[in-house]
């Protein structure tokens, strides 16, 4: 039987590697990567999730099904303060994030009450009407806590005499 000019011909070559097998490989050298540039134990925007993974703290991704709508009806959303909402004490650390569609009440999520960039690229939002899903995806904006600080002084005028 002749091996020449197959797939994994060389004797001890240990064959193929199947699709799931390459997928691992592939994302294990991108974490290693990752974590190589990244020094995420200084960097305060990359977390550790429940799964082991490492993800960005400053972007949100919401998917909510709504499998009963109607053939013409779109879901909505909004941004609400603490301080409109009437169920919890209000508290200026939160917003809420409202998605609403007719049949279905209105669904609320706690954020936090950062200023949300919504420049070209950072906030998305689609309606998928086969799958019948709402997604939205809404990026913090980074240098909040600059904003709250005071502007430095001006620099000094330098005087020379000559």
């Amino acid at each position: 039987m002749d091996f020449q000019n197959r797939v994994g011909s060389k004797p001890g070559s240990g064959g193929v590697a199947s699709e799931s097998q390459g997928n691992v490989d592939r994302r294990e050298r991108l974490r290693k990567l990752a974590l190589e540039t990244v020094d995420l134990a200084k960097d305060p925007y990359f977390m550790k999730n429940h799964l082991g993974s490492y993800e960005c703290a400053r972007i949100l991704l919401f998917q909510v099904a709504y499998p009963e709508i109607a053939d013409k009806m779109q879901p909505r959303h909004r941004f609400m303060s603490a301080f409109e909402q009437k169920v919890e004490a209000p508290d200026k650390r939160w917003q809420y994030l409202l998605f609403a569609c007719e049949p279905y009440e209105t669904v609320a999520f706690k954020i936090p009450n950062d200023d949300v960039d919504k420049s070209e690229g950072k906030f998305f939002s689609n309606w998928d009407k086969d799958g019948k899903t709402f997604t939205l995806q809404l990026t913090f904006a980074v240098g909040e806590q600059d904003k709250n600080q005071p502007a430095p002084p001006p620099p000094r005028v330098q005087l020379r005499f000559y």
